[in-house]
């Protein structure tokens, strides 16, 4: 690697601002070569530079979606994911070194996890105290006999390290139950080669990739046996969860099944998905779910994200769970302490990389020692848990101390203690300024069958504050994209090995709960959008009669149309003196139609109930419907913020003009984008669903009755409007509009995606390539041929007669009715057909082995 010579000044800059050892620094002071070659990189850009990448970074990470959920924070699920644009560096000769230390410990871990859920001789032999074991949280007896087939019980693994006072990387913290960090890792690497591809000339950064191939081989390969086709499912808690983006993420790019735990089933010893094609053997599940939530039947009984029956089908060698239940015992912060003793008595070696000092207070010599050095150490409790955070003896006033030690020796055997040691700093971008921050690195690892492999890279984060080691997301920790460099000749010798096997793989299939999802997606945008087209009639229509004056009854009736339109009753759907009040005065209540996300049938309630089921099904999006998605989002964060009481009507239909025009903006990205496969056929199978309700719902509640011709014109013009079709029916008719004429296309033309026999047929279409419908019609195929056919063989002439007396159309309401009855129909049979499983809930065991294509 050459050298760089120059002196810069953001690299002079930035050595007057270190205060201890620094990563950018060897131990005798002086620049390490690949430091000082990025310093260069940065110089070349310029700070500004570096400031507007850093603002690219910002926005590409929201357009992606990308966030992590911090319970405590006011915003919650809508926190976005924070990344440095200054990478973390380590040379690859260092690294060896280091990946030596983990592969090291990832085998003693496993080592351990065989033997304390095995013949327990670390507990006889008084390697490990038994209250370490027994009294541990982790320590689930009921998965003594719950093993994975192979060498490794610990199969995913990653360690949180430092850089210590010796200049070494020390073991800080393992994770071992459901390792995560993973997937933000891939999407740092992923943003920065975009936006900072200039900061890794010369220095030959390791690529992430061939370790995500390691991982689906190696779970092919070892828990597999010998299946080509493998039904691999990402269980996860659901959306709710801090790193959900991560499990959509990851199971999107492994090509594996995002499921939760009621979309599996254990039967006959398997585990089943419940999918829409019907029940599907899972061989291996990667799960995401901590250790005791994992089986309600053995574990927690008030769980809602395990799956009952799961430990026995892994008993029972049915299916492969990685990692384990059980393996979450290894993350007892007191095992540290006798993770040396561990090492000597199982591998008989000693620990290549360093833990921090550890005592744990249930032996004696080590509580007196901590009681005694109090101020220099951290306290945390034993188990953790969410709620257990680290207690810094420096920070305590003598008060606090006292009662830190009484809650010590009252239960000694809780708490262990560690040193507090002073970890390295690295570069970091910080308000237009390159500052030193303290940073730790996650490192992953998979066992594989030739031993574990390492990640040539991984997370680092860094503390949002000078001079406090904090880098945990949930207290506002930025993560840093982690840059394995070395030479030249070593990168040109690494490649990818791709799978020789090029045997066609079937589509993955659907869950249930996500079809459900993705129909609901498609009914609630297309409410946004029926809601939002019908206000913007109505409010045009307002524009012009307060500017023009004129005739106003037209209006009366599309006010009680939209109420009708949303259910938002009582709404305008009101008598006497009320409606007078109403009519006088409609603005307030068209804003709380559009701003009051709480009322259902609101704009803003259908945008914030489309958003949710769309993030329920992330792994479905790619990278350019989600950028259509976070414009949506931005019309919502809009929408909250206004105050209906103020709020301007034309500033209103601003917002709603461009909320329609991102709302077609992503199902314009959907067609273009989206694979023409089950999930893409239910979406728009709900959204067509809903265009033809609300379609029916304006012309039953405005025509069911004939008006004065004043009126009915106003109003037939206002339908044309809403179906798109005015301009053609004026091309074609060249006339004065009329209820025959305008019915005959809004009903009946062709080739208009808004007539409502256009979309019938496109429903036929959608079901028709959807599971269970090859050969006999099922309920929602005849409710939808019989729609059609009624709507195809209307007489427009007969459906204008209206009785003399009370002006009602019978003929049109009595069509209308029956195709919303019809519509509705062919709605509940598509949920029992694909979203429902009431006949295989009733047992998690008993009888018989269903089919992969079992019909449910």
């Amino acid at each position: 690697m050459s050298l760089v010579s120059t002196h810069t000044t953001l690299l002079q800059d930035y050595r007057l601002k270190v205060r201890s050892y620094d990563e950018v620094l060897d131990r005798n002071g002086a620049l390490k070569p690949h430091w000082q070659l990025l310093f260069a990189a940065l110089e070349k850009l310029g700070i500004k530079e570096v400031g507007v990448r850093n603002q690219e970074i910002i926005t590409k990470l929201q357009e992606n979606g990308v966030t992590y959920s911090v319970y405590e924070s006011s915003d919650g699920l809508n926190r976005p994911w924070q990344l440095d644009p200054i990478p973390f560096l380590i040379h690859q000769s260092e690294w060896q070194e280091i990946a030596k230390g983990l592969r090291q410990r990832a085998e003693l871990l496993n080592l351990i996890l065989q033997d304390l859920y095995g013949p327990q001789t670390l507990v006889k032999e008084k390697v490990i105290p038994p209250e370490l074991v027994y009294d541990n949280t982790g320590f689930l007896r009921a998965c003594h006999d719950v093993k994975l087939a192979g060498r490794h019980q610990l199969v995913k693994y990653a360690v949180d390290m430092a850089r210590g006072p010796d200049g070494r990387m020390w073991v800080l913290d393992n994770r071992t139950q459901a390792p995560s960090g993973a997937g933000y890792t891939l999407e740092n690497r992923t943003v920065m080669s975009k936006v900072l591809p200039d900061l890794a000339e010369n220095l030959f950064v390791r690529r992430l990739s061939p370790f995500y191939l390691s991982t689906q081989q190696a779970l092919a390969r070892n828990y597999g046996k010998g299946k080509e086709d493998l039904t691999i499912v990402y269980l996860t808690p659901g959306p709710n969860n801090e790193t959900y983006f991560e499990h959509a993420y990851l199971a999107a790019y492994y090509g594996y099944i995002l499921a939760q735990g009621d979309d599996l089933l254990v039967r006959g010893g398997n585990v089943w998905l419940k999918s829409i094609e019907g029940l599907r053997k899972v061989d291996i599940i990667l799960r995401r779910i901590d250790d005791d939530f994992s089986d309600p039947l053995e574990l927690r009984s008030d769980s809602r994200l395990g799956v009952p029956g799961l430990l026995h089908a892994i008993r029972m060698g049915k299916v492969a769970v990685i990692n384990p239940p059980g393996t979450g015992l290894l993350e007892n912060n007191a095992f540290m302490a006798f993770m040396h003793n561990a090492s000597r008595h199982l591998l008989g070696q000693e620990l290549i990389l360093p833990s921090v000092a550890t005592w744990w207070c249930g032996q004696v010599k080590e509580q007196n020692f901590v009681l005694d050095n109090l101020e220099q150490l951290i306290v945390k409790k034993v188990n953790r848990h969410r709620d257990n955070r680290s207690i810094y003896g420096h920070q305590l006033s003598d008060a606090q101390l006292d009662q830190l030690k009484r809650e010590i020796r009252a239960n000694p055997t809780q708490y262990v203690a560690q040193e507090e040691v002073s970890f390295s700093t690295t570069p970091a971008y910080v308000d237009g300024t390159i500052e030193p921050r303290f940073a730790a690195l996650r490192a992953y690892l998979i066992g594989t069958e030739n031993g574990y492999e390492v990640m040539p890279g991984g997370l680092t984060r860094s503390s949002p504050e000078a001079g406090r080691f904090t880098f945990s997301n949930q207290y506002g920790g930025i993560s840093k994209d982690t840059w394995i460099v070395g030479d030249e000749v070593e990168h040109a010798q690494e490649h990818i090995v791709l799978p020789t096997s090029t045997q066609y793989r079937k589509a993955s299939s659907l869950p249930s709960r996500s079809a459900d999802n993705l129909f609901w997606v498609g009914r609630y945008g297309e409410r946004v959008l029926a809601t939002n087209a019908f206000i913007n009639i109505v409010l045009n229509a307002l524009n012009i009669h307060q500017n023009y004056g004129g005739q106003n009854e037209h209006i009366a009736w599309l006010l009680r149309s939209l109420t009708h339109l949303t259910l938002t009753y009582p709404g305008f759907v009101v008598d006497g003196e009320a409606e007078a009040t109403l009519l006088e005065n409609p603005i307030r209540e068209l804003n709380d139609l559009v701003l009051n996300v709480k009322r259902a049938g609101s704009i803003g309630s259908s945008v914030e109930r489309f958003l949710r089921a769309i993030k329920s099904v992330r792994d479905q999006w790619n990278p350019e419907i989600w950028r259509a998605i976070d414009l949506v989002e931005g019309s919502l964060v809009r929408i909250k913020t206004l105050k209906k009481e103020q709020a301007d009507h034309r500033a209103i239909q601003k917002d709603l003009d461009r909320l329609y025009g991102r709302m077609f903006t992503f199902y314009g990205t959907v067609s273009e984008t989206m694979s023409r496969d089950n999930a893409y056929y239910l979406l728009k199978s709900g959204k067509l669903i809903e265009r033809i309700l609300s379609r029916v719902s304006v012309i039953r509640s405005s025509f069911a009755f004939r008006n004065p011709e004043y009126v009915e014109n106003e109003l037939l013009e206002a339908l044309l409007n809403y179906h798109h079709l005015l301009g053609r029916f004026r091309n074609t008719y060249r006339s004065q509009i009329t209820l025959s004429a305008a019915l005959d296309m809004v009903l009946m033309e062709a080739n208009s995606p808004y007539a409502l026999a256009y979309q019938f047929d496109a429903l036929g279409r959608c079901l028709d390539r959807l599971p269970g419908s090859q050969e006999r019609l099922n309920n929602a195929q005849k409710a939808v041929l019989e729609a059609t056919a009624k709507i195809k063989l209307a007489n427009v002439v007969e459906l204008c007669e209206y009785d003399e007396e009370s002006n009602f159309r019978k003929n049109l309401d009595d069509l209308m009715g029956e195709i919303t009855a019809l519509t509705f129909t062919a709605s509940e049979s598509i949920s029992n057909l694909y979203f429902s499983h009431v006949a295989i809930q009733s047992s998690f065991f008993g009888g018989g082995n269903p089919s992969d294509k079992h019909e449910v």
